[in-house]
């Protein structure tokens, strides 16, 4: 009898053994708070933004970080004028170079020629040609060129009971959706409430690739339920989802990448925009650029600014680009500053754009 109940709890200890391993090996983890989420790959943590393991980098250290990044990168602008104004005679030869070399670089024949008639004016009236003083009467005049006193400042938050309106606008394949997946990430970090609308209904994967950003960074997205949709009425659906929350700032709108050449697309932009300030003013219009495009991206610029009134320039792809003049070109040609820089497919890779940080940058 003793050994029969023995036996009893021994299977029974055992039963209750067994039953804790499977419980603990079958749990599903729990995900520390920040999104982080162990049953994830690793790698998948690194590249997701929002996670503990990748929060965004202060804006002083990734302006840091974009600033080294661009003066290692293929720049062709600012090694070509050193290497010019280094010699050891400046001719008329080598002034012709200069502004040849500043063409080239899409900087545009107006600032080009300003900027070459500055500095010889300069050397001239300093009677140097140490290369050190050149260098820095070049920083000086390229940086007048860029322009240090644009009004760089993102206009993100509403008023009163409207939330800012952020209309982020382009051509296919300029980074649009992940400009504003970053963008969105930085806000969170600031500790903005945000909704974001996916009203690229065109592209089968734009809203699900927003949707993904959004996630990780706990924001969510305003989609239609079927490919197709109305763009305009998606956008004025997250405006109005928006207002009715009361505790959101900012409403950013991922808009389809349009070509400039097609007209029908274009009117649907314009029709966006006005359906959306139906339920609230907006507070930025966003251009996406290419850099590397050059004078294509100029021609993109203007026909976008004859149907929406663009506030700022996002331009990405700067630190593979030989035609950094696009900064100067664009904001000459529209009066609208750029605002914003990408040097890379990082979360991390895009920050507010600093006049004196590029000037350096490019003649580092």
């Amino acid at each position: 009898m003793n050994d029969t109940l023995t036996l009893l709890l021994y299977i029974l200890l055992g039963v209750v053994v067994l039953g804790a391993l499977l419980a603990f090996f079958l749990r599903k983890p729990k995900a520390p708070k920040g999104g982080y989420d162990s049953t994830r790959d690793a790698n998948d943590q690194a590249e997701a933004p929002g996670s503990d393991l990748d929060r965004p980098a202060p804006v002083a250290g990734r302006l840091v970080r974009l600033r080294e990044r661009l003066a290692r990168s293929n720049n062709l602008l600012g090694k070509g004028l050193l290497a010019l104004l280094s010699r050891d005679k400046i001719d008329q030869d080598v002034w012709d170079e200069v502004e040849e070399t500043l063409l080239m670089a899409d900087l545009g024949s107006g600032p080009s020629e300003r900027l070459v008639s500055a500095l010889q004016q300069r050397v001239r009236v300093e009677g140097t040609e140490d290369p050190a003083k050149v260098k820095q009467m070049l920083n000086e005049e390229l940086l007048k060129i860029v322009g240090p006193d644009m009004d760089r400042s993102l206009k993100l938050d509403g008023e009163g009971e409207n939330p800012g309106v952020v209309l982020v606008v382009g051509v296919n394949g300029v980074g649009k959706t992940t400009t504003v997946g970053k963008l969105a990430r930085v806000m969170v970090a600031e500790d903005k409430k945000l909704l974001l609308g996916a009203a690229d209904t065109f592209r089968a994967a734009a809203a699900d690739q927003l949707e993904t950003w959004g996630s990780r960074v706990g924001v969510e997205t305003v989609r239609s339920d079927k490919d197709g949709a109305d763009p305009a009425s998606v956008a004025f659906e997250a405006i109005k989802q928006g207002k009715a929350r009361g505790d959101i700032d900012t409403v950013m709108i991922d808009t389809a990448g349009r070509l400039q050449n097609k007209a029908g697309l274009m009117d649907q932009l314009g029709k966006i925009k006005r359906v959306v300030e139906k339920e609230a003013p907006v507070t930025e219009v966003l251009l996406v650029i290419d850099a590397t495009t050059g004078q294509n991206g100029m021609i993109q610029a203007k026909v976008f600014a004859e149907v929406v009134n663009i506030t700022g320039i996002v331009l990405t792809k700067l630190d593979g680009s030989a035609k950094g003049g696009i900064v100067v070109a664009i904001q000459e040609e529209l009066g609208v500053p750029v605002k914003l820089v990408g040097l890379g497919e990082g979360p991390d890779d895009l920050a507010p754009f600093d006049a004196q940080g590029f000037v350096d940058a490019l003649l580092d």
